[in-house]
């Protein structure tokens, strides 16, 4: 509990107050913006994930890819369990939090791009992460909160993004890639993931 100027904020208040400045700093006037077709340079490999975005908006892809997640059947990935299409797969509660971790290493990058270091990024073993992220320990629903608060907290550092930003580039992995680019990047992987769930992990719930 604290006292502030004779009010007495309880730590229940403080939650609140700290949830509405965060929807609040979400639901800002969208700042400038690209489409995934204005993106350059286009950036090789990562185009893959990129493509499966729509040609819209970099904020109104941020919001379609928030639609994305709170639209998950959640009873239904969790009939999944611990099932995998093949050995070696991740289960699906290691697929959403790998898309976690991997947007927040993202991001980062992202900040130092957007800051002008533009050093080479190096790789990481994706495998080695999952393994550790004990993801199958967690529940769904705790997987999908933390998802959509990282969400929440990457699209707060693009609305402070001007156009200059946007088109400032780095390099990410071995391609040159700008910060727009970054961020069509991580909603695309989103993608990627999402539609290998529904395509090799959905069926599985019947059997």
């Amino acid at each position: 509990m604290f006292i502030q100027a004779g009010v007495i904020l309880t730590p229940a208040f403080l939650f609140q107050l700290q949830k509405f400045w965060v929807n609040e700093l979400i639901s800002l006037p969208n700042q400038p913006s690209m489409k995934r077709s204005e993106i350059i340079p286009k950036p090789g490999f990562f185009e893959k994930y990129i493509n499966l975005v729509e040609d819209v908006e970099l904020s109104d892809a941020f919001d379609i890819s928030l639609q994305q997640i709170n639209q998950l059947d959640l009873d239904l990935l969790k009939r999944l369990g611990t099932k995998t299409y093949a050995e070696g797969k991740w289960t699906v509660n290691e697929t959403l939090q790998h898309i976690a971790d991997f947007e927040r290493i993202l991001s980062y990058r992202t900040l130092l791009f957007a800051r002008r270091k533009k050093s080479v990024q190096p790789g990481f073993d994706e495998d080695l992460l999952a393994r550790h992220s004990k993801a199958n320990a967690k529940t769904i629903e705790q997987i999908l909160e933390e998802l959509i608060a990282v969400r929440k907290s990457t699209i707060a550092m693009f609305n402070n993004f001007d156009e200059e930003i946007l088109s400032l580039t780095g390099i990410n992995w071995q391609f040159e890639i700008s910060v727009a680019g970054m961020g069509f990047n991580i909603i695309g992987h989103q993608a990627h993931h999402l539609k290998l769930i529904s395509t090799h992990y959905i069926p599985l719930a019947a059997k």
